[in-house]
């Protein structure tokens, strides 16, 4: 595809990033390029009411670069379909943060993980195309800011980073950090850096603590930080066989059960009543488990689909 999309000015600078994520993702994800211009669009359409004509060369160059897109990628359905499209960014952003904090928790620190955390905190500003974020989207969200931040800086100063959250030194501050607490990451519109507890390939609905009172000392310029994490090359990447993602559900196609008494015996035909909350969780429990099959931890991806079993069998969460 011809992209003719010119520079920003400096009135469009907060949707740049979106732009360069983007232009990161023309051949290996179309549907993050599609999804991350349209929120550059609409973010960038709110910015100004008064259009000068380098905003409009910049606006013009996009909604041509989306409408070329949706007629080559017309049988997409993570393009077409909002849906469809919401679950596949869902999905990337997670693999992102799953693997930005694997790396972490293992300490291996270098210019890829703060490019993934800023990568995941950029596709999770664009999901809230769709809606609000989830209450596990948005902690994500602020921790992969908050991480690729820290991580740079104690980098550039020759520091070694502390894996996982930041304890607090004064606790009972309350559940979350004001905005007036830290400064705001440059090209953002009201987000804040946050703290989630994460737990590699098994991510838990996280809690956020509040923010220690050194934060600031901890990040003397997260502007800086997160400018320079927008600068570093993409991170590797694995072509996904299925770059869609979904597969439509085929009840013909599906294999047979066969009988089993492996997990809970004669009940493993048994369907329980489930209310909408409990439905929501099983789902979590399959979702956890998909997350931890892509870093090869087997037992927590068995654990987690027991745990779906169990709860949509006797409508018992085991957790």
């Amino acid at each position: 595809m011809s992209i003719n999309i010119p520079d920003c000015p400096p009135s469009l600078k907060s949707i740049q990033h979106y732009l360069k994520i983007a232009a990161e993702h023309d051949s290996r994800d179309p549907v993050v390029a599609y999804w991350c211009r349209l929120h550059a669009l609409q973010v960038g359409l709110k910015l100004t009411t008064k259009k000068t004509p380098e905003e409009t060369k910049v606006f013009v160059g996009v909604m041509d670069w989306l409408e070329e897109a949706k007629k080559i990628y017309k049988e997409n359905e993570a393009i077409s379909n909002e849906v469809v499209a919401q679950a596949h960014l869902e999905n990337y952003a997670l693999k992102l943060f799953l693997f930005a904090d694997k790396q972490d928790q293992e300490q291996n620190y270098g210019k890829n993980i703060v490019k993934a955390f800023y990568t995941a905190g950029v596709i999770y500003d664009v999901l809230t195309t769709f809606g609000d974020l989830t209450d596990e989207a948005a902690h994500n969200r602020k921790y992969a800011r908050w991480k690729a931040a820290y991580i740079h800086n104690c980098l550039k100063n020759g520091e070694t980073p502390v894996p996982g959250p930041m304890q607090s030194e004064t606790p009972n501050q309350g559940e979350e950090g004001s905005a007036s607490d830290v400064s705001q990451p440059e090209n953002t519109n009201s987000q804040t850096f946050g703290f989630t507890n994460i737990t590699p390939a098994t991510p838990p609905v996280p809690s956020v603590p509040s923010v220690p009172t050194s934060f600031n000392n901890s990040l003397p310029d997260p502007n800086a930080a997160m400018r320079a994490a927008s600068q570093l090359p993409p991170v590797p990447y694995t072509p996904d066989p299925n770059p869609g993602g979904f597969i439509p559900y085929d009840p013909s196609q599906q294999p047979q059960p066969t009988p089993s008494n492996t997990l809970y015996g004669d009940n493993s035909s048994s369907v329980a009543q489930l209310s909408p909350d409990q439905i929501a969780k099983a789902q979590k429990y399959c979702k956890w488990a998909s997350s931890a099959l892509n870093y090869d931890d087997i037992k927590t991806a068995i654990m987690n689909l027991r745990n779906a079993l169990e709860l949509l069998q006797t409508g018992r969460d085991p957790a």
